[in-house]
């Protein structure tokens, strides 16, 4: 989603697309909901929490990745209000909405980064086969996101991918 963001404003900096606000609040809602409300308070309760018993090492990364979590809701109400903004003023309005856009995706980015190249190593090294079951039940239970409530989830992401002009999605 964060690629795409970037591509379709690209596409509309270069001149290349329109603006389709109702892609783009499309996009941001799948973020809200799937990272934001899904994957990261299963990381806080699982993944880091294990770890947190197991390796000393990497609690003040934990506790900044958690720091981060917090910030969700904020940083996605930023970006949705510069969107929206952009929606109603118009092309004057397109480069704070892609300043806001860069500092989200550079903000994510970092924060992926740091996951992968500091957590995830640690996590092979300490956690159990025993606590990687738990982990890996506590992402696959009930609350999937493909699943949801009635696949709501896999549904955004599907009108999300039609709606998308090419290389972001199959939409024209």
């Amino acid at each position: 989603m964060l690629s795409g963001l970037r591509a379709l404003a690209s596409g509309i900096e270069a001149g290349r697309l329109t603006p389709d606000f109702e892609l783009m609040t499309s996009m941001i809602d799948y973020i809200e909901n799937v990272p934001e409300k899904v994957h990261h308070p299963k990381e806080n309760a699982y993944l880091f929490a294990r770890l947190r018993q197991r390796c000393d090492e990497v609690l003040p990364v934990i506790e900044q990745l958690e720091q981060e979590h917090t910030q969700g809701d904020a940083r996605i109400a930023a970006l949705r209000a510069a969107l929206e903004t952009y929606r109603r003023e118009g092309e004057s309005a397109f480069a704070a909405y892609q300043a806001a856009l860069k500092a989200y995706i550079e903000f994510e980015w970092q924060h992926m980064s740091t996951e992968e190249h500091l957590v995830f190593p640690l996590a092979r090294k300490h956690l159990t086969a025993e606590d990687w079951a738990e982990i890996d039940a506590a992402f696959l239970a009930n609350d999937n996101p493909w699943q949801g409530a009635a696949g709501e989830y896999a549904a955004l992401f599907t009108r999300i991918v039609n709606m998308a002009p090419a290389p972001v999605g199959l939409g024209s």
